[in-house]
């Protein structure tokens, strides 16, 4: 009894394997085959067949052709005459032309305008190159004719420096006295004199004439100034050239009337008594004057007429 059941259930189950096998069969099947057919349809669709496009585009050309020789033949025509066609050499399209026109000529007033400003700054820039150039030169000249001129005023001061005039002094000249005054020191060369102020006695290569402060002093002989100088003993001193080697040197001298490069005659005012140096105090205001010759000291008093 239990075999029977059990052989039962057996073929039970096999069939029913059996079943969902042939089901689940018949199923794909059926789907592959709907898919298929799907497929089948869209490339039905895409096919494009050239041969019937070809004959169609035949048949239209033909037709048109027909169409224009019956124009022709009627005198119509097959265009638009208000429509040109634009960029064609063989079409003339006025509006077009004068767009094309008006275009053209902006840009070209454009293209004007900005040559006529980049000359007129090219022109600018010139001008003032020029100017600046011309400044430059107008400088350089000014400063070369300065420099000229202060060449020409030194080389003259120079020369009235350096030009001595025609003068002679010879043994036989003489001298007339640059003040009248009483000889306070002698010319002593060969012994020592006394001087009061020093309390001592020492060589005098001049004499020492005395003289009121303020009092003016002449040139005792011609001559040109050549040294103007400051000396704590003598004071202001000239140093005038009479020629021939012979100089003469004065001292204690203030307000000078003379410069040096000046030529002075005899008789002229060079100066005016100073305040005595500290050297001279005792023997009080006086006119300090020296006689060289080729720089050494000569007696003015064997001169002094």
């Amino acid at each position: 009894m239990r075999r029977r059941r059990r052989s039962s259930f057996r073929k039970e189950k096999a069939i029913m394997l059996v079943s969902s096998c042939l089901v689940l069969t018949a199923l794909t099947a059926t789907g592959l085959y709907v898919r298929n057919r799907g497929q089948e349809k869209e490339e039905d669709n895409y096919i494009v067949d050239f041969t019937t496009l070809d004959e169609a585009n035949r048949d239209k050309a033909g037709e048109a052709q027909e169409l224009g020789e019956q124009q022709a033949d009627a005198g119509e025509l097959d265009y638009d005459p208000s429509f040109q066609e634009a960029n064609s050499g063989k079409v003339d399209n006025p509006d077009m032309k004068m767009l094309g026109s008006t275009a053209n000529a902006g840009e070209q007033a454009a293209a004007e305008q900005a040559a006529a400003e980049a000359a007129q700054a090219e022109a600018q820039q010139e001008a003032l190159a020029q100017e600046s150039q011309e400044a430059l030169e107008a400088n350089a000249s000014d400063a070369i004719a300065k420099t000229d001129d202060g060449n020409e005023t030194a080389k003259r001061d120079e020369d009235a420096m350096n030009t001595v005039p025609a003068l002679d002094f010879s043994e036989s000249d003489t001298l007339v006295w640059p003040i009248v005054g009483n000889v306070l020191v002698n010319y002593s060369m060969d012994k020592t004199v006394f001087f009061a102020t020093l309390q001592q006695y020492k060589y005098n290569p001049a004499i020492i004439i005395a003289a009121t402060q303020g009092e003016g002093i002449t040139a005792a002989a011609d001559g040109q100034v050549t040294t103007i100088y400051e000396d704590p003993e003598i004071g202001t001193a000239v140093i005038m050239n009479l020629g021939d080697g012979y100089e003469l040197t004065y001292g204690q001298l203030t307000d000078l009337t003379v410069a040096e490069g000046d030529v002075v005659t005899t008789g002229e005012i060079i100066g005016k008594v100073a305040e005595p140096t500290k050297y001279y105090s005792v023997e009080g205001c006086n006119v300090y004057f020296k006689l060289t010759k080729d720089g050494q000291p000569v007696n003015p008093l064997n001169r002094l007429s």
